[in-house]
């Protein structure tokens, strides 16, 4: 009986590149970090390098919780993971088609997260969401992300995170402060409002915020230092 050899197989080569190291992330947030298909995993490529090294900072030194996070990040510096942040924030591809809509709430609760969204809310103290998220609400340089393409279940679990104390951010954690002025009837309004919206075919971030009213105090929010060597 004639026994062949196994072929010796070759290893395939493997690319030493950022976008070979980071498939750990796209396992969860979707192909070249478009977002992950249940919702959950939100959208990494096109945001801001500012915001998406803040939050892996956060995950990493304890003030965003999520525990498969914090062991992926807690080995790496603060040079890496701004590499990392670098890396997605460059990706400029297309969002996701949407999924099964979610049941529309009523016309005055989507009326109420228009109002809070666009002008805020001076008797409570709530500064509108484009204030800082842009006037297209597709986030801010350098620091400040999109609020479009999340469903409704992502964006209430970050408010309840940052109300619970669950999600902070460096001092001052304006985020923080503006949600807890939040009553629960405001924050469903506003995110089924902003989980209604299209995306813009356009949807990269503002360059910077648009100038406050002059009715309304600037909001001042913390943000980790960029490592040296890498602005």
């Amino acid at each position: 009986m004639l026994v062949l050899a196994p072929a010796v197989l070759a290893a395939p080569k493997f690319e030493d590149s950022i976008a070979q190291r980071t498939l750990a992330c796209t396992a969860c947030h979707g192909d070249q970090g478009r977002a992950g298909p249940d919702g959950y995993y939100p959208r990494l490529a096109g945001k801001p390098a500012g915001y998406l090294y803040n939050q892996l900072l956060n995950f990493r030194d304890g003030r965003r919780h999520y525990g498969l996070m914090a062991r992926l990040v807690d080995p790496l510096s603060d040079a890496y993971l701004y590499e990392i942040a670098q890396h997605f924030a460059s990706l400029n591809v297309p969002y996701p088609a949407p999924t099964a809509a979610a049941p529309r709430p009523a016309e005055p609760v989507l009326a109420r997260g228009r109002d809070l969204a666009l002008q805020g809310d001076a008797a409570l103290r709530l500064p509108a969401c484009v204030q800082c998220h842009g006037q297209a609400l597709t986030g801010t340089q350098p620091a400040v992300p999109g609020l479009l393409g999340l469903p409704v279940d992502y964006l209430m679990a970050q408010l309840g995170g940052w109300r619970t104390g669950q999600r902070r951010a460096h001092a001052p954690d304006c985020m923080g402060d503006v949600v807890r002025r939040l009553s629960d009837q405001d924050a469903y309004a506003v995110v089924s409002w902003l989980a209604a919206q299209s995306v813009p075919a356009d949807a990269r971030p503002a360059a910077q915020r648009p100038a406050a009213p002059p009715d309304t105090p600037d909001l001042r929010c913390g943000n980790a230092p960029i490592p040296e060597g890498r602005r």
